[in-house]
């Protein structure tokens, strides 16, 4: 998991010609904030809207258009946005406990009265999953989840201890597999095809647990399936992170990079740019069952249907769907036409499958997994095994600040491997 970066760090990298999802963002939001300190809530409105246009109605952009409207005075189109806020599962404490005095105004309001009503309603637990197993060792900070037929294990990775474990069904673990760079170890795949397994090793930007001199390189590792001897390593471009990836049929890789926006294809050792500039943040892919294209979840964007052959892209459309909030995805797993997405950009946090339409290109319903629970903190990655969905329910990354350091108060949990059991 990359974690997006802060409004002024994307900022920071607004130019004059833009190229790119990310560069467009950064000059609109740009705009946008001018436009505001300018007291010109006609411009200001017009840039929020164009950004929403861009994330294809991601959440907070929803909002900031809501809050656009109060400002330019126009207290029904408010209403209609945070309406619209509200239907894709979401929800905001400031609005709720009154902090957020924006919307004031609004307070006497019976269609105000019915979005805090449904705040309410989208913040409540729920839970259909159960407790597959604990880790043992609270110090991991899992990221990454695989798992291995032929031994009925699973293989995890860790962000703070640098290497692989193999985790049994009762939740023993031992060492599969060290980082070779001594970085944080985030992706896992496992092609048992091949008897290889499949990695990935990031020095995160401004991470405290990886050396400063190597910060902003990642590689793709590659080790034998039954001793954890590393095969080969193949470095990363310079300041891109190679976080997650998807095995293809055929033995590619297909990788995310979150930090620069690129998707990359790894074939016979060599890199290839698939997509440079269409993605802001994108996370872990799922194939599709074609084998030719890749379900490509993008922190802000939503979920795109990338082309493998043409490099085609389109959204999956989210318009319309109660509770299919598209951002904030971490991972993202394709299963007997639903997807199924683990969420820690949403507000609230949550674990979620979203049912397909025959040409896997609409989202047709929406449900619950898991949202709010005790259990629930960062969710990031998940496996199927049959037909249950394994994911990992609290990864230790809430406990974290942006360096990778403890916060002051906090402490690290053992994570909780949580099963939902699709029949």
């Amino acid at each position: 998991m990359i974690r997006m970066i802060s409004i002024a760090a994307i900022l920071l990298f607004a130019s004059d010609s833009v190229t790119n999802a990310r560069d467009e963002l950064a000059a609109l939001r740009k705009q946008a904030h001018a436009a505001r300190e300018a007291g010109d809530h006609s411009g200001y409105l017009q840039g929020t809207l164009k950004v929403r246009t861009l994330l294809n109605n991601y959440p907070s952009a929803i909002l900031s258009v809501a809050r656009a409207y109060m400002e330019a005075g126009d207290s029904e189109k408010a209403l209609d946005a945070l309406t619209e806020f509200a239907d894709l599962g979401q929800m905001d404490d400031g609005m709720i406990d009154g902090s957020n005095k924006t919307f004031a105004p609004l307070a006497d309001s019976p269609r105000y009265k019915a979005v805090l009503e449904k705040f309410a309603q989208n913040k409540m637990p729920a839970s259909t999953a159960e407790t597959a197993f604990s880790l043992s060792d609270p110090g991991l900070v899992a990221e990454d989840i695989d798992f291995d037929p032929a031994s009925k294990s699973f293989l995890i990775t860790s962000v703070l201890e640098k290497k692989i474990v193999r985790v049994s069904e009762s939740g023993a673990a031992t060492d599969f597999a060290q980082s070779p760079s001594h970085w944080p170890m985030l992706a896992i795949k496992i092609d048992a095809a091949r008897k290889l397994v499949w990695a990935t090793e990031v020095a995160l930007d401004g991470f405290t647990a990886a050396p400063k001199a190597d910060w902003g390189r990642s590689a793709v590792l590659c080790f034998d399936y039954a001793t954890g001897k590393l095969l080969r390593r193949v470095e990363g471009p310079a300041g891109a992170a190679l976080a997650d990836v998807v095995l293809a049929p055929n033995g590619d890789l297909i990788l995310s990079d979150g930090e620069k926006g690129g998707v990359y294809r790894l074939r016979n050792g060599n890199l290839q740019l698939m997509d440079g500039t269409d993605f802001i943040s994108p996370q872990t892919a799922a194939m599709l069952p074609d084998g030719k294209r890749v379900f490509v979840p993008d922190y802000l964007r939503g979920i795109g249907i990338l082309d493998l052959d043409s490099g085609s892209l389109k959204w999956l459309v989210q318009q319309a769907t109660p509770g299919a909030a598209l951002n904030g995805v971490d991972g993202l797993y394709f299963h007997r036409g639903s997807l199924f997405v683990t969420q820690n950009g949403t507000s609230p946090e949550r674990v979620v499958r979203l049912k397909l339409d025959p040409s896997f290109s609409r989202i047709v319903s929406s449900e619950i997994i898991e949202r709010n629970t005790p259990t629930l903190g960062d969710p990031t990655h998940g496996v199927f095994v049959g037909d249950d969905f394994y994911y990992i329910a609290n990864s230790g990354w809430s406990e974290l600040d942006d360096h990778g350091n403890l916060k002051p108060g906090s402490k690290l949990t053992a994570a909780h491997i949580m099963r939902f059991k699709t029949r």
